[in-house]
């Protein structure tokens, strides 16, 4: 017993030295791998930022000239622009209102990919204006007699968009101008 009692006394404390030695390094590897762990977020996330800002400075250029091809599109189809554009001596009411209509749609599908840049609400006032120039052209055209000219059917088209107080075509306007801004 007392050879027992001998060999404990130089285990016993070599055990404890062990225990406490490998829990102590069972911390610092734990600690170690949050550390590790936290660090590739960190990176993670740098990267990520990273490739947001380069996509953001491929992006924001494209962005700009879709705002200033929407801008474009409005105001080439608004009335006095639009009538400017497309009327040519000795047309009649009639031919005048096909070239009218024709080149809205033209103009509107020329520019139709350019609403991936821009938010729904915005492409939305940018198609009603679309149609209410084409509505506003067809009203006044049904005013127009059978043998009017492309110039009595610019007139009632002049007089038409005069009427309206706030047209779609201004409403889309201003609607993209603040959306622009609020990006740039």
């Amino acid at each position: 017993m007392e050879t027992i009692l001998e060999i404990l006394k130089y285990i016993l404390p070599s055990i404890i030295v062990f225990l406490t030695a490998y829990f102590i390094i069972k911390a610092f590897i734990a600690d170690e791998r949050k550390r590790r762990e936290v660090e590739s977020e960190n990176r993670a996330r740098e990267k990520l930022l990273d490739l947001k800002l380069v996509g953001k400075k491929i992006v924001d250029p494209i962005r700009l000239q879709a705002y200033e091809r929407l801008v474009l599109f409005l105001e080439r189809i608004s009335p006095g622009s639009l009538i400017m554009r497309n009327n040519v001596n000795g047309m009649s009411a009639f031919q005048f209102q096909i070239s009218l209509i024709t080149n809205i749609r033209e103009e509107f599908e020329h520019n139709l990919s350019q609403q991936l840049y821009i938010s729904s609400t915005a492409w939305n006032l940018i198609r009603n204006a679309k149609e209410e120039m084409i509505r506003l052209v067809n009203t006044a055209a049904a005013r127009c007699k059978d043998n009017s000219s492309s110039i009595e059917l610019s007139e009632i088209i002049f007089q038409l968009s005069l009427e309206n107080e706030k047209s779609a075509i201004a409403e889309a306007l201003e609607y993209l101008k603040n959306e622009a801004r609020q990006f740039f």
